[in-house]
Formats: structure tokens, sequence, C-alpha cells
């Protein structure tokens, strides 16, 4: 039997066996606190600057390499777990969270932080890949619907819970660049112990060693080209938020709480999750349209409190944006993949998650680059322009996109 037989065959198989409660919820928190290690850094970039003397271009290249590092993991490890299994993988991606933490723990130079930005990424691309196939493979009979739902709350969910949690902890506890991520040590150290407890459903290993190249095909490109301004729009309104939002709270708003600052950024990823849970029944059409201007609407928000330094307007513009990301980011996905063969899905979907994250960083550099000639203000605000045109873009092929509601089991 061929290679690709023998994992065709083990996947046949797998889809057979189930997971119970404790395997579902032990792979969903593994996933999460992953997840919530990412966006540690996000509340704690204006001590940085203040602790190493720069400014926002260099925050913005901080997190830049987080995204080119999941963009490289997505392409190196996201068929590995087929031929290697999902657990090795998942611990590997644990283990580089916990380096990567201790890194930002004893951080005494900015090379340290890079590679600790590295680390997190290359993580974040390994459970972006397999991270989600875990949860849905440790449920149980008849409960698909509820891992999505879990799934979708730990990789987003966890995201916004970062912020909040280093938000909250930097302002309330002593050494506020090294407690967060004791906690977050801890909390992986948890996580290693709840991955024994996740079912292995690879049952026939590989050698393989093969990338998965990003592709689009055929049955895919119409609606690939349909979704992809949503999804560029959408995460580069999440990486401005991760980015640069707690350089212009904290030198435009005076905002000098970390505490707020992880509640501002933590607001956008939380109204993300909260729509893609609550709205997923509802008709594709619908969701982009309410998407596309809930998008523009945060964009306008963001301008206005900017302008005017108005915390009240980036707080709903975090909001609107995460609601907008929540809308057309999980459509696009689902659009894509109804449309996609079964051999084809994990190439496509990778290739999706590319366009996202080149979107969440190409723009933020340009965003820092001309905060240096015309101030973080006036560049922000050029990119709340910008976004709003991408914003429109995706409402441009609003006709044909499915007016039929969901099903209960969201197919």
């Amino acid at each position: 039997m061929s290679e690709q037989r023998r994992e065709e065959a083990a996947v046949v198989s797998n889809s057979q066996r189930t997971g119970s409660g404790w395997t579902l919820a032990a792979s969903t928190y593994v996933f999460a606190v992953v997840m919530i290690g990412v966006t540690l850094p996000t509340p704690l970039y204006p001590r940085y600057q203040a602790e190493f003397g720069f400014g926002s271009t260099q925050t913005t290249l901080l997190f830049s390499v987080y995204a080119v590092a999941v963009i490289v993991s997505l392409i190196f490890f996201g068929r590995l777990s087929e031929a290697w299994g999902r657990k090795p993988l998942l611990t590997a991606g644990v283990l580089l969270s916990v380096v990567s933490a201790l890194l930002f723990m004893y951080g005494s130079h900015l090379g340290l932080l890079y590679t600790g930005r590295v680390m997190s990424g290359v993580a974040a691309g390994i459970f972006t890949a397999t991270g989600t196939v875990a949860v849905l493979e440790n449920a149980p009979e008849g409960r698909r619907r509820l891992a999505t739902s879990l799934a979708t709350a730990a990789n987003i969910g966890g995201l916004g819970l970062g912020n909040l949690m280093s938000g909250a902890v930097a302002a309330a506890l002593p050494r506020p660049l090294f407690t967060p991520f004791l906690i977050h040590v801890i909390l992986l150290g948890l996580a290693g112990a709840a991955l024994l407890g996740v079912r292995e459903s690879v049952t026939t290993r590989s050698h393989s060693l093969a990338m998965q190249l990003p592709a689009i095909p055929p049955e895919s490109r119409v609606v690939f080209i349909r979704a992809a301004p949503g999804a560029v729009s959408s995460f580069a309104i999440a990486g401005l938020y991760s980015a640069v939002a707690p350089s212009f709270m904290h030198q435009a708003l005076g905002i000098q709480s970390s505490a707020v600052i992880g509640a501002v950024v933590f607001a956008l990823f939380g109204a993300s999750a909260a729509c893609q849970l609550l709205f997923q029944s509802l008709a594709d059409r619908t969701l982009v349209l309410c998407g596309g201007l809930i998008q523009i609407a945060s964009m306008g928000s963001l301008a206005a409190a900017l302008l005017t330094d108005s915390t009240v307007l980036l707080v709903v513009s975090a909001l609107f944006g995460g609601a907008g990301q929540g809308f057309l980011f999980a459509t696009g996905m689902r659009a894509i993949t109804d449309v996609t063969e079964v051999r084809n899905r994990t190439a496509v979907t990778t290739s999706y998650f590319i366009l996202a994250y080149l979107a969440m960083s190409a723009p933020i550099v340009g965003v820092g680059v001309l905060a240096v000639l015309t101030g973080l203000v006036a560049s922000t605000v050029t990119f709340a322009v910008l976004a709003t045109v991408v914003s429109c873009l995706s409402l441009l092929g609003l006709g044909r996109w499915s007016s039929k509601r969901r099903g209960v089991d969201g197919q």
C-alpha cells in the first residue's frame, strides 16, 4: 500500500474512533493555554519600550517576526501531525511555549525578546494546524458541534485571555515583566499533564517530512478570492490592536495601566470568539454583510477615538473590530472548505491562514514606519482609511454568498 493510501486509511479509521468528555476538556485546555502565551507581551509593550528604550516601530517588528514564524510553521508542520501523530506535535508546541515564556521572563536584551516571539509563533503555527483537529478528534460521539465551538473559544478566546491576564497581573503584582510569564509557565506545566489524557487519533505512523505547501485548488479559487478581502481586513485590524494599540493608548490617550490596555485588546478577541460561537447558524450572506459593515464602523470609531482622545470610542472600535473578524474570517473559512475536495482542504486552509497572517504583519510594519514620519496618530488614521477600503471590497461580491441558514449541526 502506498504512503498516501496508508494515511487515507488511517484518517478513515480515526474518524470512527471517539473521545470522551475528559479528553475533549484536556485537548481544549492545552490549546487555550498555548494561545494565551501568544498575546502575553501585548499589554506590556509600553513597559518594554521604557525598559529597552525603543519606539513603536520596534514593537511592530517584534509582532511581525511572530507572524512570520506562524507562516513558516504552518508550511513545515502543517502535515506532520498526520504522519507523526497529533500528540508529538502538540507536545512540541507546549515545549516551545515554555521556552518562549522563559526567554521573556529572563530577557535582558532585545535579541531574547525576538527569539521568544519566534518560539511563540512556531508554537501558534503548530496549534493552528493541529490543535483544532485534536479537539475535534477528542470529542465524544455526537458532540462535534460542541467541539468546534470549544476549538474556536480555545483559539480566539485564548488570545483574548492572554491580554487580559497579562495586563491584570502586571498591574497588580510585582515584577510586571516577569510574573505574567511565570504564571504562564505554571499553566503550561498543567497543560503537559493534561496532554497525557489526550487521545492519539493517528494509528498509522510514517516518517514523511513532506511540507504543507500552500495551494488554492481550482474548485476553491472563486470562493477564496471572494473571501480574501474579509480575511485581510479582519486580521490586519487584529494585528493593529495586538501590536500598535498599546503604544497609541499609552502615547495618544495617556493610558498608563497595563490592565486597561489588556482589557481593551481582550475586547477585540472576546468579541470575535463570541460572534463565531453565537451566530454560526446564520446565512453566509448575512454574516458577510454584517461583518463588512461592522468593520467599517470599527475603523470610523478608531479614527474618531484618536482624533478626539476618546477611550470609550476606542473600546467601541475594538468590539466592532472583533465582531467583524468573527463574522468575516470564520465565514470565509467555512465557505472555502465547503467547496474544496477533502484531499485539498489542508492545502487551501493553510493558504487562507498564510494570507491572514501576512495581512496581520505587513500593514502593521507600515504603520510603524509611517509613525516615524507622521506620528502615531496620523499613521493609525491612515491605516483605518485603508482598512475601510478593504472592508468595502468584502461587500462587492455579496450577492454570490449563500443566503441559506446553516442547520443546527453547522452544516
